[in-house]
Protein backbone atom coordinates (compact mmCIF):
# COMPACT_ATOMS: atom_id res chain seq x y z
CA UNK A 1 0.00 0.00 0.00
CA UNK A 2 2.87 2.36 0.75
CA UNK A 3 6.63 2.40 0.46
CA UNK A 4 7.03 4.36 3.69
CA UNK A 5 7.96 2.21 6.68
CA UNK A 6 6.42 4.55 9.24
CA UNK A 7 3.07 4.30 7.43
CA UNK A 8 3.34 0.53 7.09
CA UNK A 9 3.94 0.35 10.83
CA UNK A 10 1.07 2.73 11.51
CA UNK A 11 -1.41 0.80 9.42
CA UNK A 12 -0.40 -2.44 11.13
CA UNK A 13 -1.16 -0.84 14.50
CA UNK A 14 -4.50 0.47 13.24
CA UNK A 15 -5.55 -2.88 11.81
CA UNK A 16 -5.06 -4.42 15.24
CA UNK A 17 -6.70 -1.50 17.03
CA UNK A 18 -9.76 -1.54 14.78
CA UNK A 19 -10.63 -5.05 15.90
CA UNK A 20 -12.22 -3.37 18.92
CA UNK A 21 -15.82 -2.08 18.72
CA UNK A 22 -16.35 1.36 17.22
CA UNK A 23 -17.98 2.79 20.32
CA UNK A 24 -16.34 2.90 23.69
CA UNK A 25 -17.98 3.29 27.11
CA UNK A 26 -17.89 6.69 28.84
CA UNK A 27 -14.53 7.32 30.44
CA UNK A 28 -14.28 6.75 34.17
CA UNK A 29 -13.32 9.82 36.24
CA UNK A 30 -9.67 8.76 36.42
CA UNK A 31 -9.41 7.11 33.02
CA UNK A 32 -6.92 8.21 30.39
CA UNK A 33 -8.46 10.18 27.53
CA UNK A 34 -8.12 9.08 23.90
CA UNK A 35 -6.75 12.19 22.15
CA UNK A 36 -6.39 12.63 18.41
CA UNK A 37 -5.23 15.32 15.98
CA UNK A 38 -6.64 16.43 12.63
CA UNK A 39 -4.58 18.32 10.05
CA UNK A 40 -6.13 20.43 7.31
CA UNK A 41 -3.57 21.85 4.92
CA UNK A 42 -2.86 23.87 1.84
CA UNK A 43 -1.16 21.72 -0.78
CA UNK A 44 2.54 21.18 0.02
CA UNK A 45 2.27 23.10 3.31
CA UNK A 46 4.21 20.37 5.10
CA UNK A 47 1.66 18.01 6.66
CA UNK A 48 3.83 14.93 6.11
CA UNK A 49 6.92 16.60 7.58
CA UNK A 50 4.91 17.66 10.62
CA UNK A 51 3.35 14.22 11.04
CA UNK A 52 6.74 12.52 11.02
CA UNK A 53 7.98 14.91 13.71
CA UNK A 54 4.83 14.53 15.80
CA UNK A 55 4.64 10.76 16.15
CA UNK A 56 7.83 10.18 18.22
CA UNK A 57 7.19 13.33 20.27
CA UNK A 58 3.64 12.28 21.07
CA UNK A 59 4.75 8.75 21.95
CA UNK A 60 7.35 10.19 24.31
CA UNK A 61 5.24 12.85 26.02
CA UNK A 62 1.61 11.79 25.66
CA UNK A 63 1.84 8.11 24.84
CA UNK A 64 -0.31 5.45 26.44
CA UNK A 65 1.07 2.10 27.51
CA UNK A 66 0.86 -0.36 24.64
CA UNK A 67 -0.63 2.23 22.25
CA UNK A 68 1.62 4.02 19.78
CA UNK A 69 0.53 7.14 17.91
CA UNK A 70 -0.19 6.74 14.20
CA UNK A 71 0.02 9.29 11.38
CA UNK A 72 -2.24 8.72 8.37
CA UNK A 73 -2.15 10.97 5.34
CA UNK A 74 -2.83 9.70 1.82
CA UNK A 75 -3.37 6.15 3.06
CA UNK A 76 -6.34 7.17 5.20
CA UNK A 77 -8.72 6.92 2.25
CA UNK A 78 -7.50 3.53 1.05
CA UNK A 79 -7.53 2.17 4.58
CA UNK A 80 -11.07 3.43 5.18
CA UNK A 81 -12.31 1.79 2.00
CA UNK A 82 -10.71 -1.58 2.77
CA UNK A 83 -12.12 -1.51 6.30
CA UNK A 84 -15.57 -1.33 4.70
CA UNK A 85 -14.73 -4.15 2.27
CA UNK A 86 -14.64 -1.84 -0.75
CA UNK A 87 -12.00 -2.27 -3.48
CA UNK A 88 -9.04 0.10 -3.49
CA UNK A 89 -9.81 1.11 -7.09
CA UNK A 90 -12.61 3.29 -5.65
CA UNK A 91 -9.95 5.65 -4.32
CA UNK A 92 -9.96 7.50 -7.66
CA UNK A 93 -13.59 8.46 -7.12
CA UNK A 94 -13.01 10.16 -3.77
CA UNK A 95 -9.83 12.24 -3.92
CA UNK A 96 -11.18 15.35 -2.19
CA UNK A 97 -13.18 16.53 -5.22
CA UNK A 98 -10.45 16.16 -7.85
CA UNK A 99 -12.60 13.94 -10.04
CA UNK A 100 -15.43 15.47 -12.06
CA UNK A 101 -19.00 14.97 -10.88
CA UNK A 102 -19.83 13.69 -14.38
CA UNK A 103 -17.24 10.89 -14.19
CA UNK A 104 -18.42 9.99 -10.70
CA UNK A 105 -22.06 9.87 -11.79
CA UNK A 106 -21.24 7.71 -14.82
CA UNK A 107 -19.29 5.32 -12.60
CA UNK A 108 -22.27 5.05 -10.29
CA UNK A 109 -24.78 4.52 -13.10
CA UNK A 110 -22.80 1.74 -14.78
CA UNK A 111 -22.21 0.00 -11.48
CA UNK A 112 -18.52 0.74 -11.00
CA UNK A 113 -19.09 1.90 -7.44
CA UNK A 114 -21.85 2.74 -4.91
CA UNK A 115 -23.29 6.26 -4.85
CA UNK A 116 -20.82 9.03 -4.05
CA UNK A 117 -22.83 9.86 -0.93
CA UNK A 118 -22.63 6.27 0.30
CA UNK A 119 -18.88 6.25 -0.20
CA UNK A 120 -18.46 9.56 1.61
CA UNK A 121 -20.54 8.22 4.49
CA UNK A 122 -18.28 5.20 4.80
CA UNK A 123 -15.17 7.40 4.79
CA UNK A 124 -16.67 9.60 7.51
CA UNK A 125 -17.54 6.50 9.56
CA UNK A 126 -13.94 5.30 9.32
CA UNK A 127 -12.56 8.72 10.33
CA UNK A 128 -14.92 8.89 13.29
CA UNK A 129 -14.01 5.37 14.38
CA UNK A 130 -10.29 6.14 14.27
CA UNK A 131 -10.81 9.33 16.27
CA UNK A 132 -12.87 7.42 18.85
CA UNK A 133 -10.00 4.99 19.33
CA UNK A 134 -7.51 7.84 19.80
CA UNK A 135 -3.75 8.22 19.37
CA UNK A 136 -4.11 8.99 15.67
CA UNK A 137 -3.26 11.94 13.41
CA UNK A 138 -5.83 12.30 10.63
CA UNK A 139 -5.06 14.39 7.54
CA UNK A 140 -7.58 15.88 5.12
CA UNK A 141 -11.06 14.57 4.20
CA UNK A 142 -12.60 17.34 6.38
CA UNK A 143 -11.54 15.32 9.44
CA UNK A 144 -11.85 18.42 11.63
CA UNK A 145 -15.53 18.69 10.73
CA UNK A 146 -16.33 14.99 10.92
CA UNK A 147 -14.88 14.80 14.46
CA UNK A 148 -15.81 18.22 15.84
CA UNK A 149 -18.31 16.75 18.34
CA UNK A 150 -15.53 14.76 20.05
CA UNK A 151 -13.87 16.66 22.92
CA UNK A 152 -10.46 14.97 22.77
CA UNK A 153 -9.37 16.31 19.38
CA UNK A 154 -6.97 19.09 18.44
CA UNK A 155 -7.60 20.58 14.99
CA UNK A 156 -4.76 22.12 12.96
CA UNK A 157 -4.53 24.09 9.74
CA UNK A 158 -1.20 24.36 7.90
CA UNK A 159 -0.61 27.26 5.49
CA UNK A 160 2.37 28.61 3.55
CA UNK A 161 3.05 31.06 0.73
CA UNK A 162 2.43 29.88 -2.81
CA UNK A 163 6.08 30.56 -3.61
CA UNK A 164 7.48 28.28 -0.91
CA UNK A 165 4.95 25.58 -1.67
CA UNK A 166 5.82 25.79 -5.37
CA UNK A 167 9.50 25.35 -4.55
CA UNK A 168 8.70 22.24 -2.52
CA UNK A 169 6.57 20.74 -5.29
CA UNK A 170 9.20 21.51 -7.94
CA UNK A 171 11.68 19.42 -5.98
CA UNK A 172 9.21 16.59 -5.41
CA UNK A 173 8.00 16.35 -9.02
CA UNK A 174 11.04 17.76 -10.77
CA UNK A 175 8.81 20.19 -12.64
CA UNK A 176 8.99 23.89 -13.56
CA UNK A 177 7.57 26.75 -11.50
CA UNK A 178 4.49 27.32 -13.65
CA UNK A 179 3.47 23.66 -13.57
CA UNK A 180 3.94 23.55 -9.81
CA UNK A 181 1.88 26.70 -9.20
CA UNK A 182 -0.96 25.49 -11.39
CA UNK A 183 -1.04 22.11 -9.65
CA UNK A 184 -1.11 23.71 -6.19
CA UNK A 185 -3.85 26.19 -7.08
CA UNK A 186 -5.93 23.40 -8.62
CA UNK A 187 -5.52 21.18 -5.54
CA UNK A 188 -6.34 24.01 -3.14
CA UNK A 189 -9.49 24.87 -5.08
CA UNK A 190 -10.51 21.22 -5.18
CA UNK A 191 -10.17 20.84 -1.43
CA UNK A 192 -12.12 24.05 -0.92
CA UNK A 193 -14.93 22.72 -3.15
CA UNK A 194 -14.93 19.38 -1.37
CA UNK A 195 -15.48 20.89 2.06
CA UNK A 196 -17.98 23.46 0.76
CA UNK A 197 -19.99 20.86 -1.16
CA UNK A 198 -20.09 18.17 1.53
CA UNK A 199 -20.11 20.24 4.72
CA UNK A 200 -21.13 23.77 3.65
CA UNK A 201 -18.05 25.15 5.40
CA UNK A 202 -15.05 27.19 4.29
CA UNK A 203 -11.90 25.10 4.70
CA UNK A 204 -9.88 28.32 4.99
CA UNK A 205 -11.92 29.75 7.88
CA UNK A 206 -9.45 29.95 10.81
CA UNK A 207 -12.32 29.74 13.32
CA UNK A 208 -12.72 26.06 12.44
CA UNK A 209 -9.31 25.20 13.91
CA UNK A 210 -7.58 25.30 17.28
CA UNK A 211 -4.22 26.21 15.78
CA UNK A 212 -3.19 27.66 12.40
CA UNK A 213 0.53 27.30 11.61
CA UNK A 214 2.44 29.14 8.87
CA UNK A 215 5.11 26.67 7.82
CA UNK A 216 7.04 29.41 6.02
CA UNK A 217 8.00 30.72 9.44
CA UNK A 218 7.83 27.70 11.74
CA UNK A 219 9.86 24.54 11.19
CA UNK A 220 8.23 21.09 11.48
CA UNK A 221 10.20 20.40 14.69
CA UNK A 222 9.06 23.66 16.29
CA UNK A 223 5.48 23.15 15.09
CA UNK A 224 5.44 19.65 16.58
CA UNK A 225 6.39 21.05 20.00
CA UNK A 226 3.62 23.65 19.76
CA UNK A 227 1.08 20.99 18.84
CA UNK A 228 2.05 18.67 21.69
CA UNK A 229 1.83 21.56 24.16
CA UNK A 230 -1.61 22.54 22.82
CA UNK A 231 -2.83 18.93 22.93
CA UNK A 232 -1.65 18.56 26.52
CA UNK A 233 -3.68 21.64 27.46
CA UNK A 234 -6.70 20.25 25.62
CA UNK A 235 -6.53 16.93 27.48
CA UNK A 236 -6.24 18.71 30.81
CA UNK A 237 -9.18 20.96 29.93
CA UNK A 238 -11.55 18.09 29.10
CA UNK A 239 -10.49 15.70 31.84
CA UNK A 240 -9.68 16.07 35.54
CA UNK A 241 -7.32 13.12 35.30
CA UNK A 242 -3.55 13.83 35.12
CA UNK A 243 -1.83 13.62 31.75
CA UNK A 244 0.67 10.82 31.28
CA UNK A 245 4.23 11.95 30.72
CA UNK A 246 4.89 8.95 28.49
Amino acid sequence: MTAHTYLDHGLTILNARLQTPMTRPPAAPNAMRHPFITISREACAGATALGQQLVPLLDEQLGEEGRSWVFLDKDLLTHALTQHHLPERLVEYLPEDRISEVKSLIGELVGLHPSIWELEHKISEAILQLAHLGCVILTGRASHLVTRSLPDGLHLRLVASLESRSNRLMKIRNCDARTAREALISTDHARHRYVQTNYQQDVEDPHGYDLVINTDLITPACAAKLVVCALRDRIQAVSPSPVSAG
